[in-house]
């Protein structure tokens, strides 16, 4: 069960202030700060569809391009032999290292 708030490819966190009693959340995966609160589900996602709405009718009217979330370029640290290992594993079967990460990495979610 996901506790991500999905729209037009845009997701987006939830999280409850005690303090506040309110859930609240940002949207994720791009670097504008887009924030949305509701005190009720119903109200939060409202206000988030409210917000990506907002903000790409901002983009449109100022005529710059929106963020793209996961744009499917990502950057990672890995110890140094195990991407040697993934490296050698690319070079025996005539991939690319990119190729066998992401045909990793898209196992895990078969």
């Amino acid at each position: 069960m996901s506790n991500l708030l999905s729209y037009r490819n845009y997701n987006g966190t939830v999280e409850y202030s005690k303090e506040d009693k309110c859930l609240f959340g940002k949207v994720v995966g791009i670097k504008s700060l887009l924030s949305y609160e509701g005190a009720s589900v119903k109200e939060l996602e409202e206000d988030f569809i409210n917000v990506i709405d907002g903000y790409l009718a901002d983009c449109k009217e100022r005529n710059t391009e929106p963020e793209k979330p996961y744009k499917g370029t990502f950057n990672i640290r890995i110890n140094p032999e195990l991407h040697r290992n993934i490296a050698v594993y690319a070079i025996e079967h005539g991939k690319s290292l990119n190729a066998v990460v992401e045909e990793a990495i898209g196992n895990m979610f078969r």
